[in-house]
């Protein structure tokens, strides 16, 4: 890479501890970046532990639209010794590493800043900031404006001498060398956008849909969506409640739903396994739920900070009996929107389950996002109207598409009724077998206006590939971007994504697979689930898989590996 050449596409990295700030520094460059109007993919790579360990903040930025992060490293920020042997094979001949003076670390390529002469410990990360901010070619006056909101709302009697730190660094490395070759391209602005999670686009898209009431119990990576919807009680109707375990926290929504509020509850797979009964209850209450689940490495504790999709088959079988579900999957914050709202209609006008599934790495993985239109958006209305006698109002009775009557429990003269057990149209216990059969079909026949909804898979590339990678949920973006390096090679490659996982209408895809010479399935589990999903709704066998199963999210950089050795990266 020549000197006087600018990046198009930066990969920077910055490793640390936790309790160091990396997440401050990482943050305000990354705000700043899409702020200036740069395209911004950031990850977090963080060990089970509140302080110590070896986390990672990592920002992609380009002036041109990205969707998953990069392997290797453009820039490396070292805030311990020891980031730079950790992530020394992410380096290339041309990366530049920094890394305090006092680490002693030497070698071309190596930039060390005095950081401790230049700042006081507790501004060791505002200063750093200022150097990364200098050697990548950001503007000074935005990210200095960034730093006044950061600091300025939170610690206004500090604000001066995270300024003051900030401009020493950067004056450090303004004066240190010409490492032009870093630098982004000029900013290409671009308006105001928003700079999100998934998870803070789920909850923004729940909450334009009107939901009411979301019940949880901490478990990472699930928790930041409660933080999100929490952020919002003080200025929207809707009561986050944090209960003593995941089965109080489904049994509080399913309750909530019954009395009348749009409810949601979300969890992790672990979480999860004690929410399965519940996941029944609202089989055979017929009560409308969405169940968000943020998948993480298993089984058991498993590796509770890092990213996988290997919950697709307990998601899908869960819960005892048969009775229609629906599961949508994410693949960006803008899905991550608009499923939400979807997934709630759903749920209301199916009256039972309806699953989210994301991930830690979809979680906790930044982008830049258009501001949403929330403008003549509707919301669920729950319940219906009687318009018979009330002494006639049957909640279960049996309809040609499986859906029942239902009324808020208070807003009418009308008995509501609720039972676990098998039961008769007007909601009383029964062992008949007749009734029983007609109860089974009926719920079953609800299963049919889910598929007259089922989302069709997105399609890209080649209208006529000889290669089409098979995705669902958060692996759209790598798959997305290796199609695009196999065409810039010649190969004629396409990418099929699945947001909506089950059910299944063969019609919107199979045609596709059989036309494709060949068909690679990518996930993030160890046996391809969703292929045999494929496989045991359609019959088309996917020959290829390229699974990732060590914590890690799935990059381009893996798929390409992959496909080079026959789906066995």
């Amino acid at each position: 890479m020549a000197e006087t050449s600018r990046q198009r596409d930066l990969n920077l990295l910055i490793g640390g501890e936790a309790g160091q700030g990396l997440l401050t520094v990482g943050q305000l460059l990354a705000r700043a970046m899409v702020r200036a109007g740069y395209s911004a993919v950031v990850t977090q790579d963080y060990m089970s532990r509140i302080r110590g360990g070896h986390n990672t903040f990592t920002i992609r930025a380009s002036d041109r639209k990205l969707h998953a992060p990069r392997e290797k490293l453009d820039l490396l920020v070292a805030l311990t010794a020891e980031t730079l042997e950790y992530h020394r094979h992410e380096l290339s001949p041309t990366s530049l590493v920094v890394a305090e003076k006092r680490f002693n670390l030497e070698g071309p390529g190596i930039i060390s800043p005095p950081i401790s002469e230049l700042a006081e410990l507790r501004y060791h990360n505002i200063a750093m900031c200022g150097v990364i901010g200098n050697l990548i070619g950001l503007d000074r006056e935005t990210l200095t404006d960034m730093a006044r909101e950061l600091f300025g709302s939170k610690k206004p009697e500090d604000l001066e001498k995270n300024l003051a730190a900030f401009s020493r660094a950067w004056e450090w490395t303004a004066g240190s060398g010409s490492h032009d070759f870093l630098k982004l391209p000029p900013a290409p602005g671009g308006g105001r956008r928003l700079y999100l999670q998934a998870h803070d686009a789920l909850a923004l898209g729940a909450l334009s849909a009107g939901l009411k009431f979301y019940s949880f119990y901490p478990m990472t990576p699930g928790t930041s969506l409660a933080n999100a919807l929490a952020h919002y009680q003080s200025t929207l109707p809707i009561v986050v409640e944090q209960a003593e375990d995941e089965i109080a926290a489904i049994n509080m929504a399913l309750g909530a739903s019954f009395a009348g509020a749009p409810a949601m509850v979300g969890t992790s797979g672990g979480g999860f396994a004690l929410m399965v009964e519940g996941v029944s209850l609202a089989g055979m209450t017929e009560t409308p739920i969405v169940i968000v689940i943020s998948q993480r490495p298993g089984p058991a504790t498993g590796l509770p900070t890092r990213t996988e999709q290997a919950d697709l088959e307990f998601v899908l079988h869960s819960g005892h009996g048969e009775f229609p579900r629906a599961i949508f999957a994410p693949g960006s914050p803008e899905q991550a929107f608009d499923l939400a709202r979807r997934a709630l209609f759903l749920a209301e006008d199916s009256q039972g389950p309806v699953f989210i599934l994301t991930d830690q790495y979809l979680a906790d993985t930044c982008r830049e996002v258009e501001p949403f239109k929330l403008d003549g958006l509707p919301r669920v209305e729950p319940g219906g109207k009687h318009d018979g006698a009330a002494g006639e109002y049957r909640r279960f009775k049996v309809t040609t598409d499986g859906v029942s009557p239902r009324l808020i429990p208070g807003k009418s003269e009308a008995l509501v009724v609720a039972d676990s057990d098998e039961h008769t149209e007007d909601g009383h216990i029964t062992e008949s077998a007749e009734v029983r059969t007609a109860m089974v079909k009926k719920r079953g026949r609800k299963l049919e206006l889910i598929r007259s909804r089922v989302l069709t898979p997105e399609f890209g590339g080649s209208d006529d590939p000889d290669l089409l990678l098979v995705c669902w949920g958060s692996t759209l973006g790598p798959a997305a971007e290796a199609v695009e390096l196999l065409g810039r090679r010649g190969t004629k490659a396409g990418w099929l994504h699945f947001s909506q996982v089950w059910p299944l209408v063969k019609k919107q895809f199979l045609p596709r697979l059989q036309k494709a010479r060949r068909v690679v399935a990518v996930e993030g589990n160890f046996t391809g689930q969703f292929a045999r999903l494929i496989r045991r709704e359609t019959g088309f066998e996917t020959s290829e898989k390229i699974l990732r199963y060590d914590g890690r999210p799935v990059t381009p950089e893996f798929i390409l590996r992959g496909l080079e050795h026959g789906g066995k990266p």
